[in-house]
């Protein structure tokens, strides 16, 4: 439901110094804030805009084809529009944002905040200060009516909560003042089934343990709280996020991995196993890091054919949709501090090029 008054709200973004001096915008796909997504266009910013349910990466960035009239640009702001208009940016973008414009279910005039309930602008903003996209002072705006102003209770904040710099309501400008954000990712509150729905966590779960910071996530904890009780198979994979069936098969990645290895028959006879290419492995890289790295994204596959003289890997899976998971999981993937290149093998682009134009 649209709020009353929001596009009049959003207006009053034009009025304000930090909009005015912003290159780089995030605003969250929801209807109340298409109007303040069509001002950022038309006023030439770039406008990112996050993932639904950071399914398959962090933001999309709006991209209007050249030339955009208004109407265009209304159309680029809308739902469909970022489905039709834009690129992904993963972690290797290197975003900068410049202010934050999110929604609000209540806020109160000292700038806390309540959301829908499901965390996700929470949850984006901490990613942006792990990937370095945010700083201390990037303002934070939400937009919302005037009967959304309400008091919060303290006791109901915590310190992973987003505040707000300003509210925008149909009525009046509030300047909070609030200076409390989320300090980055707070791992010990992020459950392995949160890291296996969300690409990117996983991503940056894996960069910043490469990175020797504290990444225990909160079922590890709960894990170390009851190490006295007999721990079963499947308790052991839990507490490792790791699946039972993903514990397996870490096991048949040690027993197959060989490197130069060609295709076993077993797996050429299958007719469906599908090929992830791995390209520009850095000189000095081991196999060991790469299978470390594959089980951190939960991405082990049933065979590693590693050939690290050449700079590249190739990763085989049991189906095409699990290979497609695998190729959105690993996007954005460093090893040695350098990115790789991650794409169906040739021959799965060939063999996916002519299912698609045997269907036109």
């Amino acid at each position: 439901m649209v709020l009353k008054g929001a596009s009049h709200a959003a207006t009053r973004l034009l009025g304000l110094q930090e909009f005015k001096a912003a290159k780089t915008v995030k605003i969250n796909p929801d209807a109340p804030q298409k109007n303040a997504r069509f001002l950022m266009l038309e006023a030439r910013k770039t406008l990112l805009v996050p993932m639904p349910c950071l399914r398959s990466g962090l933001f999309n960035k709006i991209v209007p084809p050249l030339g955009a009239t208004k109407e265009i640009l209304r159309i680029c702001a809308t739902s469909q529009g970022i489905k039709e208009y834009s690129v992904p940016v993963g972690l290797e973008g290197k975003a900068q944002v410049d202010l934050v414009v999110v929604g609000s279910v209540a806020v109160s005039e000292k700038g806390w905040r309540i959301g829908k309930g499901e965390g996700y602008a929470d949850m984006e903003y901490a990613m942006m200060v792990s990937m370095g996209a945010v700083q201390e002072d990037t303002p934070v705006v939400t937009i919302v009516h005037d009967r959304q102003v309400v008091d919060i209770a303290e006791e109901l904040l915590g310190d992973h909560d987003l505040t707000v710099d300003y509210i925008f309501t149909p009525t009046r400008t509030v300047k909070t003042n609030c200076k409390q954000q989320p300090q980055g990712i707070m791992w010990h509150k992020v459950t392995s089934e949160m890291l296996g729905k969300i690409p990117i966590l996983r991503s940056l779960h894996y960069k910043e343990k490469q990175a020797g910071k504290d990444v225990t996530l909160q079922d590890a904890h709960s894990d170390l709280a009851n190490t006295k009780k007999p721990a079963t198979l499947n308790q052991r994979a839990m507490a490792e996020n790791i699946r039972p069936q993903a514990a397996m098969g870490s096991a048949e990645i040690g027993k197959h991995c060989v490197e130069g290895d060609s295709l076993s028959p077993r797996l050429e006879g299958s007719g469906r196993i599908t090929t992830v290419y791995l390209g520009n492995i850095p000189p000095g890289v081991r196999v060991s890091e790469l299978k470390c790295a594959l089980r951190e994204f939960h991405v082990t596959p049933l065979r590693l054919n590693w050939q690290g003289a050449q700079h590249r890997a190739f990763l085989d899976y049991k189906d095409k949709p699990t290979t497609e998971s695998a190729v959105s999981s690993l996007k954005g993937l460093s090893l040695g501090g350098y990115p790789l290149r991650v794409e169906l093998a040739k021959a799965q682009r060939s063999k996916r090029q002519v299912e698609i134009n045997s269907q036109k």
